[in-house]
């Protein structure tokens, strides 16, 4: 196995840490999962560096890659539910979007087509990102409060964010459904 894989399975791990921290209240347990899923979002994008520059693309790799960002975005947006962040009806559009355009992208390599991430897509990853830390610095710092109204609006459009660059993907590959 190859250092890029190596560091996409080890989001899988960290997605695990980052879970046990969103669900277990214990000293400290807010700035753990800052740390895992900062460390996390690092070896996200040393791992596509390092395939594209130094190891190559593996077909592993393509599959698990996105795979692992899903699973770890998952893992913070599931815990914002136990923390009284996010309302499950979010979590569950966001939730949806991923497993839906992960679903499309499958039956494209089917048909041999890549997609490609879009614009929409690598803004809702970003935003998702900055969301998701966010609210565990909020968390840290106690100003989390039961769906507060700045971060319960983030929130909002954040899924709304999310929402639209899965109507963007199905709109955009809709050739791929017909057939």
């Amino acid at each position: 196995m190859n250092p890029p894989n190596a560091l996409t399975l080890s989001r899988f791990v960290l997605a695990a840490v980052l879970m046990v921290c969103l669900s277990l209240s214990f000293p400290g347990a807010l700035l753990v999962a800052l740390i895992v899923f900062i460390l996390a979002s690092i070896t996200d994008a040393l791992d596509g560096q390092l395939a594209r520059k130094v190891y190559g693309c593996t077909d592993f790799g393509k599959l698990m890659d996105p795979l692992a960002d899903k699973v770890l975005t998952a893992a913070a947006f599931i815990g914002f539910i136990e923390l009284h962040a996010m309302p499950a009806w979010m979590v569950t559009l966001i939730i949806s979007r991923e497993m839906m355009v992960t679903g499309l992208r499958l039956l494209a390599a089917d048909k041999g087509v890549i997609i490609a991430a879009g614009i929409w897509g690598k803004q809702k990853t970003i935003w998702q990102m900055v969301f998701i830390i966010a609210v565990l610095i909020a968390g840290i710092f106690q100003i989390l409060g039961r769906f507060s109204t700045p971060v319960w609006w983030a929130g909002l459009a954040v899924t709304a964010l999310t929402v639209w660059s899965g109507v963007v993907y199905f709109r955009e590959n809709i050739s791929l459904i017909r057939h």
